[in-house]
């Protein structure tokens, strides 16, 4: 188990508001649900991450994995951080090393994520032995101009965290530290076509329309994870 340094690239952040009381029954206690302007969160985010390598390792040696996560934001000892209900991701054994060494819940999935002319298309079909299916498959793409999320109120809430917390299988909370510049986010418009993902984790999906960003991508560095 050592920090990883990799890329995050072509990410679309599909985000809806909906009740916290929702929210909160899938949420650890040991963790606080935070709001924005009242509303929790349910964040899916379909993405490819590059050159993943533990950290020191050249570039040259790193691997790609697509990935397709849902989450919601927390808090914990006051750390603004994201908890993941699933990341869905294209390679068995980055699966299986994910789920074993970092204790996140990682599934095997199908996945795609390809240029059309000026639109990123994105499909994940969950593979994983005896999880409930998920599905996901859209277009999305940057439909404004740039801005800076720590300038934005609710960009900085869904993207300027730098913690994220799981559960493991024995049900301690397990949490990771990233470190990465801040983002850069794009208003986006998106086509999706199916999304399976919040119902295949108890969530019927929210009547709110979401608020879709786009980001092009940054650079991270992953901690060990550790017992919270």
């Amino acid at each position: 188990m050592v920090p990883l340094t990799m890329g995050w690239r072509h990410l679309l952040f599909e985000n809806w508001p909906v009740d916290p009381d929702v929210v909160s029954p899938h949420v650890p206690d040991a963790l606080e649900l935070e709001e924005h302007d009242g509303s929790a969160w349910l964040s899916v985010v379909p993405f490819t991450n590059v050159a993943v390598r533990p950290t020191g390792v050249p570039r040259s040696f790193g691997i790609r994995l697509p990935e397709l996560n849902l989450r919601t934001y927390v808090t914990r000892g006051g750390v603004p951080s994201v908890y993941f209900f699933s990341l869905d991701a294209q390679g068995v054994s980055s699966v299986i090393g994910a789920r074993l060494f970092y204790h996140l819940p990682y599934y095997y999935a199908r996945i795609s994520l390809s240029p059309e002319d000026d639109r990123i298309r994105f499909k994940s079909r969950r593979r994983h032995p005896g999880a409930r299916p998920a599905c996901y498959e859209g277009t999305y793409r940057p439909s404004g101009e740039p801005f800076s999320a720590p300038d934005d109120p609710l960009g900085e809430f869904l993207v300027e965290r730098y913690r994220f917390y799981t559960q493991a299988q024995d049900g301690s909370i397990r949490y990771t530290d990233v470190d990465h510049e801040p983002w850069t986010l794009y208003p986006a418009e998106a086509e999706i076509e199916t999304n399976t993902l919040l119902s295949a984790h108890g969530f019927e999906r929210p009547a709110a329309d979401p608020v879709y960003h786009y980001s092009p991508g940054l650079d991270v560095t992953t901690s060990r994870s550790e017992r919270a």
